[in-house]
């Protein structure tokens, strides 16, 4: 069962692979370009791997903000994991001793793969989640190493790498779309976020987005479990 476990979990994780080496090379890029060795590379890929978080650590680390202020930042940034969370309390319960680690590992994309798997009684969960998150994690600290050593040696433009994120978000939400019979969700995650972005503008947005669009889900979970029913029974 392991072996099929991780099969399945590697194979899953091969579309995350491509996007968190071209993500991880360009943070590796952009770090290395601000003065900062590839060691910083591993070290932050390692103990943060958290995308957005990394690269707006970049500007932190090199126009010294204060710690006070970092932690408020990569609060607002990471913000939207809380309600991530809320969603994985079932299939997350009964990890035992590798749920902190799921937990620290909880990116964007980990998040989609794990919620939207199919897993028959050939999979164990508890390895699946393991070896997706750990795979997931593997790609990001190669990507930003390989960057990081690669723009020591070669000169790179960093223009434009910080909107990385941003794209592989976009490319995410497509995917997402593409393969739902119930478009409600995003529908109302971007309507609320633009009315949110209007009424309290582009730094303060993102936590009024994400507890209004919680609200909303709930109002409609019984329309949503229902779609998500009829999709298991096809």
């Amino acid at each position: 069962m392991t072996k099929r476990t991780f099969q399945r979990a590697f194979r899953d994780s091969l579309p995350i692979l491509a996007g968190y080496l071209a993500l991880g090379f360009g943070f590796g890029v952009l770090l290395e370009s601000k003065g900062y060795s590839f060691w910083w590379a591993i070290l932050m890929s390692i103990t943060m791997f958290a995308g957005s978080g990394q690269y707006a650590g970049v500007d932190f680390l090199a126009n010294g903000a204060t710690v006070l202020t970092t932690a408020v930042m990569t609060l607002i940034i990471n913000a939207r994991h809380f309600f991530y969370g809320f969603s994985l309390l079932e299939k997350y319960r009964g990890m035992g001793g590798v749920k902190p680690y799921l937990i620290f590992g909880l990116t964007d994309e980990t998040y989609s793969v794990v919620c939207s798997a199919q897993l028959d009684d050939t999979i164990s969960r508890k390895k699946y989640y393991f070896f997706l998150t750990a795979l997931d994690h593997l790609y990001w600290i190669t990507g930003c190493t390989l960057g990081a050593v690669v723009g020591g040696v070669l000169p790179f433009s960093n223009e434009g790498i910080d909107f990385a994120m941003t794209a592989l978000f976009i490319v995410i939400m497509v995917e997402q779309w593409l393969s739902a019979k119930d478009h409600l969700p995003a529908i109302l995650g971007a309507a609320t976020t633009v009315v949110c972005l209007c009424v309290f503008g582009a730094d303060l947005f993102i936590i009024p987005s994400m507890v209004l669009i919680a609200f909303e889900l709930m109002l409609f979970r019984k329309r949503l479990d229902k779609t998500e029913e009829v999709k298991r029974l096809d």
